[in-house]
């Protein structure tokens, strides 16, 4: 089976074009294949399949094989990989993921796409939808006890659940011990992204992140855009900022005018290889 290694900032993901394989039981394949020295190594696997109500169709498993909804730096690899493939001549594309359609606008260089800028679609608020189980119509700055230790998170639905905590510095929280608690804290029925974020200035935040089901990741797409809206909900930053994570930058754009949050930033490829395993 042909598969095709690629990254948005570091967050990267084994590609399988499902128009030329099948998988037939993609969980596994992307525990086996995520892994580390064992296998290719990746933060998941993502499928690009057909769609009859978008241009293509995506399909994200973690790399503990739980199937996620959303992927902001998958999703403009997927746009990379459909035109650099010849698969598409289209600059403006749809993509169909379990979180909805979702547009892509490519920025084309000598004939591959470098960066891509994605329609990441309305953050949503309300507790019972994200879901966290509290009260009222909106989570945020929420107190939370870990570890004896007092947090304060926002929550936000971005295609994926998030919790957002504003700290001094992202570099000096233990997120390997903190990231998986609150994961898996009862709050969250579904698990939840944790997102560590600094406020360096109103239009520059600096982010680490654990992703539900991957761990420590250099980047995470969903998790800057819900990021973004947490600190404007707040009252700490523009509507419009650079987000510094492990893996690079991503400019956001949370719009007044439709509520969408707009994401952009490069896609990469690595490699291709061929998986000879059963």
């Amino acid at each position: 089976m042909k598969f095709t290694k690629m990254h948005g900032i570091g967050n990267d993901y084994i590609y399988i074009n499902c128009f030329e394989e099948i998988v037939r039981d993609p969980e596994r394949m992307a525990i086996v294949m995520s892994k580390s020295h064992f296998g290719v190594g990746a933060d998941g696997l993502i499928l690009i399949e057909p769609s009859d109500t978008a241009d293509f169709s995506m399909r994200i498993f973690n790399a503990d094989g739980s199937e996620g909804d959303m992927c902001g730096n998958g999703i403009r690899c997927v746009g990379k990989y459909v035109y650099d493939r010849g698969m598409t001549d289209k600059t403006e594309l749809t993509i169909e993921t379990k979180s909805g359609i979702r547009q892509l606008w490519l920025t084309v260089e000598d004939g591959k796409v470098a960066r891509v800028k994605a329609d990441m679609g309305t953050p949503e608020l309300n507790p019972r939808l994200i879901p966290v189980d509290l009260p009222g119509e909106i989570v945020l700055r929420h107190r939370l006890q870990i570890l004896g230790q007092t947090w304060f998170i926002t929550c936000v639905n971005m295609g994926n659940p998030h919790a957002v905590l504003f700290v001094r510095d992202p570099e000096v929280i233990d997120v390997s011990t903190i990231g998986p608690m609150i994961e898996h804290h009862p709050l969250f029925p579904r698990r939840t992204n944790v997102e560590f974020v600094r406020i360096i200035d109103r239009g520059i935040l600096q982010m680490r992140v654990w992703e539900r089901g991957a761990g420590e990741t250099l980047a995470c797409g969903t998790g800057a855009c819900a990021a973004v809206v947490a600190a404007v909900l707040a009252g700490l930053s523009d509507r419009t900022v650079q987000m510094k994570l492990s893996g690079g930058n991503l400019q956001l754009h949370w719009s007044a005018e439709d509520n969408h949050v707009y994401q952009t930033g490069p896609a990469a490829f690595v490699f291709d290889g061929e998986w000879l395993g059963d």
